[in-house]
């Protein structure tokens, strides 16, 4: 299989934003290979599946985004099975909601081995890849609304997400002489099952009935709506393309007009 066909690796994309994600690149001409954790396979595959339809070659790859070895491993996958790699997508991610006062030794352990760790082995992992190819790529990383506003009651995602901006920047500047842009995607209120999670836990906090979190949160949204999936994968979607070959270093919000710099 020529290598001059696009590969893409989203990683975390057997549903929500990763999963639309993945189904925008297919939509770009990419062949795309997803990752999720091993229990998500059934709906890892419902997504394989709908990106054939579209008409790519597209794999599942089972992975643990906080383990470097298993990062490195997907991106040799792709490559091996695939025939090519051109971009990597660092999609995974896992929000905690607990006050600053509450946090535990594990919740920081946690998020910080998959918002920061994740992105980081997926960086050096591509970086790897594409230097064994000889050639240029693009790094995508997941970052947040919380990536350029700290959020009560999300102060160690909100921590999290602004190391991924800042991973984005150093890493844009380390790589620029390879012809390796870095850049970052900052969606606010997105209707997938993890805002689900944050409205139900920061609810049970502030004791507000479900759904008056995010009713809250929506209602100060410049543009009215929620955010969809598309949303996001519509601005990834132009990250990937050869019209942002100029950017890098940048962590662009898609919120509606949530949050302002």
């Amino acid at each position: 299989m020529s290598n001059l066909l696009k590969t893409a690796l989203v990683t975390g994309a057997a549903q929500g934003i990763g999963k639309s994600i993945a189904l925008q690149l297919a939509k770009d001409g990419y062949q795309v290979a997803i990752t999720d954790l091993p229990f998500q396979k059934e709906k890892a595959l419902e997504t394989v599946k709908l990106i054939e339809k579209i008409g790519s070659n597209s794999i599942f790859i089972p992975t643990d985004s906080s383990k470097r070895d298993q990062v490195f491993q997907a991106v040799d996958t792709t490559f091996n099975k695939l025939g090519g790699f051109n971009t990597i997508i660092n999609n995974a991610g896992i929000a905690q909601i607990s006050p600053i006062v509450d946090i535990q030794p594990d919740e920081l352990s946690k998020i910080s081995d998959i918002n920061i760790g994740g992105t980081i082995w997926g960086i050096q992992a591509a970086v790897k890849k594409f230097e064994e190819l000889n050639q240029p790529g693009k790094i995508i990383n997941a970052g947040s609304i919380a990536s350029h506003q700290g959020f009560g009651v999300l102060g160690l995602y909100s921590a999290s997400k602004f190391a991924v901006r800042a991973i984005t920047q150093a890493a844009a500047k380390e790589l620029a002489s390879r012809q390796i842009t870095v850049n970052a995607y900052c969606p606010g209120i997105v209707l997938t099952p993890m805002w689900d999670l944050i409205d139900a836990k920061m609810g049970e906090y502030t004791g507000v009935p479900k759904g008056e979190t995010l009713k809250k949160y929506i209602e100060g949204i410049a543009l009215g709506r929620g955010e969809e999936p598309q949303d996001v994968a519509n601005l990834v979607s132009f990250l990937a393309s050869e019209k942002a070959n100029y950017i890098t270093g940048q962590s662009y919000l898609v919120d509606g007009g949530l949050v302002y710099n």
